[in-house]
């Protein structure tokens, strides 16, 4: 980290508390079970921060990356066993990962469909270089065939398309299986403890616990399969930060991927499994008006989480105590008003906040002020204010 002179109250801020930062570290590491963690770096977008990670614990090892041009971004930096989490149809990148896998490098391209095999194949067949391959396996829970209970990602969930498109890709010159990957949205990403969504919650509960079992034997089978087809699996990846508790304990999976656990964005409260971890990122907003009493208006601050528009995608003012958004306002892209109750604030002052997801956050501020102790400690750059957005 680098000192520089600057001011929290000047500006909106990203906010990295280290101390907590480091007790996530050490909490998620505790929880592996013998396994080892990939750090999802779509949740993190910080180069700093990912080299901390990989510092505090033997246990992280790996990371999952969401884009082809990030993959190379990271290899450049000098990290290595790099898996990307998503098909890519990059050509310009797949040539360049072809390129310095032949040179030593190990970036696995991920694969559920046979038309992406025959452009990852001939692409490194062109470029007389080797890319290993994962394939995606969708492991949402099916009920009745009706009810599809987890997210819309591969289409490879029946045991004879796996084993065809694993088949196929025996036959490839420049390409070769090495892993299977299953994420289980539907228990990693699902809130289940809501306020005020009781009968919601009920639901998702009996939903997760009737999942995690099918999950668990349906991945068995799988691995057990390709195995007994004569591939030789260097890695097994499955779950997320929602899942490392059940996740760990599949004697099938080799490694973990956990992303968003370490920032412990607002989403993470509202699961009845606790991870055991702390809020540690935050970002702060100045404030430029005073709208009316106890009503303040924060320059920017709209950084709403991807997925389904709801509240629960909002950032949430977290200081001073009892603060709240504007119901018929929530978050604005240049202005943001927040009431404030019991407390007279000045312009200039500052507003914490807390985002409902991890690394977007990140896509918002060239860098991260850290804090320990109560003091600043230096700053991280982002992925953007190293000149770079993948998306």
């Amino acid at each position: 980290m680098h000192k520089q002179g600057s001011h929290l109250k000047s500006q909106p801020r990203l906010v990295l508390h280290l101390d907590q930062f480091d007790h996530n570290c050490n909490a998620i590491a505790r929880q592996a079970n013998d396994k080892t963690i990939r750090i999802a770096t779509k949740s993190i977008r910080s180069i700093p921060v990912l080299k901390r990670i990989l510092a505090s614990s033997n246990v992280f090892q790996g990371l999952m990356c969401y884009n082809a041009q990030e993959a190379l971004f990271l290899h450049n930096k000098g990290f290595d066993n790099i898996l990307i989490g998503y098909p890519s149809v990059d050509r310009e990148a797949l040539k360049q990962i072809a390129e310095v896998n032949k040179n030593g490098a190990h970036i696995i391209c991920m694969v559920d469909h046979l038309q992406q095999v025959d452009m990852v194949q001939q692409i490194a067949k062109q470029e007389k270089g080797f890319i290993p391959l994962c394939l995606d396996i969708d492991m949402s829970t099916r009920y009745g065939g009706k009810l599809h209970f987890g997210v819309r990602r591969s289409p490879l969930h029946k045991l004879s398309d796996v084993l065809a498109i694993a088949d196929y890709i025996k036959k490839q010159s420049h390409l070769r299986l090495i892993g299977a990957m299953g994420y289980e949205a539907q228990i990693a990403g699902v809130q289940d403890n809501l306020p005020h969504h009781l009968v919601v919650n009920k639901w998702m509960q009996v939903l997760k616990k009737q999942s995690i079992p099918s999950v668990k034997k349906r991945r068995g089978e799988l691995v057990a399969a390709l195995k007994a087809r004569g591939f030789s699996l260097l890695l097994v990846n499955g779950g997320g930060t929602g899942s490392l508790s059940t996740t760990v304990k599949e004697d099938a999976v080799s490694e973990v991927t956990v992303g968003s656990g370490f920032y412990s964005p607002q989403l993470f409260d509202y699961y009845k499994q606790p991870l055991g971890t702390k809020p540690a990122m935050f970002f702060t907003l100045p404030i430029v008006r005073k709208a009316a009493k106890n009503i303040y208006t924060c320059h920017g601050g709209g950084y709403i989480a991807s997925g389904k528009s709801g509240d629960d995608k909002m950032p949430v003012p977290v200081y001073p105590a009892g603060s709240r958004l504007i119901s018929v306002e929530g978050a604005g892209e240049v202005q943001t008003p927040v009431f404030i109750p019991k407390q007279s604030k000045e312009i200039g002052d500052i507003i914490v906040f807390r985002a409902a997801k991890a690394g977007e956050i990140c896509e918002r501020f060239n860098d991260i002020l850290c804090i320990s102790e109560g003091k600043v400690v230096g700053y991280m750059p982002t992925y953007r204010g190293e000149g770079e957005c993948f998306y």
